[in-house]
């Protein structure tokens, strides 16, 4: 399809904003633009046709399957969305005086105790505005806890080679010196391994438990026990939190600071790149360090209370994004501590049925015992075999109108499909994604020189992925048109 500024023409268009009603300010010169802003001329059916075709060229959870693995991509219901849209949220700003949105800082309020209660934190912070942006912020809370306490030589950060990526990021971006522990052959995090390189510069063990093969860590007490006896903190990567929700707590696991995925576990649809939003929880040590403090309530009134001098400051302006906070209380309000519980134990019913089913076609390593959310299929006896790798198989999966799982991850599987089912699809989507699953198997082991071939259906076939990615072309260039 064409590019909106490739459509319209000269003095065509359709009035959208009224005439203004209050004295028109001309602003100085020097605030002009230089060159005419460069916007496409089109009436108002040429718009309504172009977004339509947009969203009809888009795939997501209310299209069909979505089982993108490590992403909780699961449909969040529509009267969060309604709630958030409320004027008494909407038409808020964040420096009115605090006794004008009373309404605003309850839901941070009861936000915060219900996430704490969840997670079993002591304090909940709602400025960090992705997942990735809450891990710097709990690495930052570590980081200041060490240098307060004059022991500035704790500059280690242990990650689990299945960890996310963003994991060792964040920590290399904070300052630390990334240390990565190996895995055992089931899958888990090395006990002995990680007994071997904790020390004296140890300042934290970054985890995902559930971890990214999708089991949970039977050692966790041992684990956390480790880092602590070494003089360390523990730091839980919440993105997996979608599998234990109203049944374990991280905090009674021995972490000292989490992030939430907001946008994953507590219904917002985060496709297509937000919104999200990325809280830091931490245990009562930590709170002092925190970008800023909760909400307190005097004489009736609530209110923002007064930031610690010792706080590692803001890391975003304001209070974060807080209509994702206002859908993540209506739905635990909704659903209530039954209902999370609910929504955790159905995704790891739904994973552990779709793992167990496809086992007999499929190579699922770690697939002995139960999985947790999401499981793992290694496609490398197909690649050795047929030349069919991990993306043939997941590009023809698109021309069954449904999305792939995730390729390429964890990066200790080779030619890896990570498959997240989640709680909210049923058994007769999950029959028929799993009829797809070894249709497609059967077909690239009987034709796989076709497989190189695949989407055939969608309007974007194969595109050179590596050139989009080192050379992607961000701005539209006028000059062609």
């Amino acid at each position: 399809m064409k590019l909106i500024f490739e459509k319209g023409n000269t003095n065509r268009g359709c009035d959208l904003i009224p005439e203004c009603d209050v004295p028109v300010v001309t602003l100085s010169q020097k605030f002009h633009r230089k060159i005419e802003l460069n916007l496409p001329e089109l009436s108002e059916t040429e718009i309504s046709r172009h977004y339509t075709e947009l969203a009809n060229h888009t795939f997501g959870v209310n299209n069909g399957f979505y089982p993108l693995g490590s992403c909780t991509m699961k449909y969040n219901p529509k009267v969060n969305e309604e709630l958030a849209k409320l004027p008494g949220f909407t038409d808020v700003h964040p420096l009115q005086p605090e006794h004008t949105v009373q309404g605003s800082l309850f839901v941070l309020q009861q936000a915060e105790k219900y996430l704490c209660e969840i997670t079993g934190m002591d304090h909940m912070n709602f400025q960090p505005a992705a997942g990735a942006h809450g891990e710097l912020t709990g690495l930052k809370l570590i980081w200041a806890y060490h240098h307060d306490r004059n022991d500035s030589k704790r500059d280690k950060i242990i990650v689990p080679d299945s960890a996310h990526g963003t994991n060792p990021a964040s920590a290399a971006l904070a300052g630390f010196t990334v240390i990565n522990v190996p895995s055992t052959d089931d899958g888990l995090v090395d006990v002995e391994a990680l007994r071997g390189v904790v020390g004296e510069d140890t300042a934290g063990f970054m985890l995902t438990n559930p971890n990214t093969v999708g089991l949970f860590e039977k050692d966790i007490l041992e684990i956390t026990s480790i880092i602590h006896q070494a003089g360390g903190l523990n730091y839980y990567d919440g993105a997996n939190l979608n599998a234990i929700m109203g049944v374990a707590r991280p905090g009674d696991m021995g972490f000292d600071v989490i992030h939430l995925n907001l946008h994953k576990t507590f219904s917002t649809p985060h496709g297509g790149g937000g919104p999200g939003s990325g809280p830091v929880g931490c245990k009562e040590i930590l709170s002092r360090y925190l970008p800023s403090q909760g909400i307190i309530e005097e004489d009736g009134i609530l209110g923002f209370a007064h930031k610690d001098e010792k706080s590692i400051g803001r890391v975003k302006s304001f209070y974060g994004n807080f209509l994702v906070v206002v859908k993540a209380l209506a739905y635990i309000m909704t659903l209530g501590a039954e209902g999370l519980k609910d929504a955790s134990c159905n995704a790891v019913l739904n994973a552990n049925y779709m793992m167990h089913r496809l086992g007999d076609v499929f190579d699922i390593p770690f697939g002995n015992g139960p999985c947790m959310h999401e499981f793992v299929i290694s496609l490398n006896k197909l690649k050795k075999e047929k030349a069919v790798s991990a993306l043939d198989f997941a590009k023809a999966l698109l021309d069954h109108d449904m999305h792939p799982p995730t390729m390429y991850f964890p990066l200790i599987v080779y030619e890896a499909l990570m498959v997240e089912p989640t709680e909210t699809e049923t058994k007769e989507t999950l029959d028929e994604a799993i009829r797809i699953y070894k249709e497609v198997y059967a077909y690239a082991c009987k034709a796989p020189e076709t497989m190189g071939d695949y989407p055939l259906t969608t309007p974007i076939g194969r595109p050179d992925e590596v050139k989009a990615a080192r050379n992607p072309i961000l701005r539209f260039d006028f000059s062609s048109k």
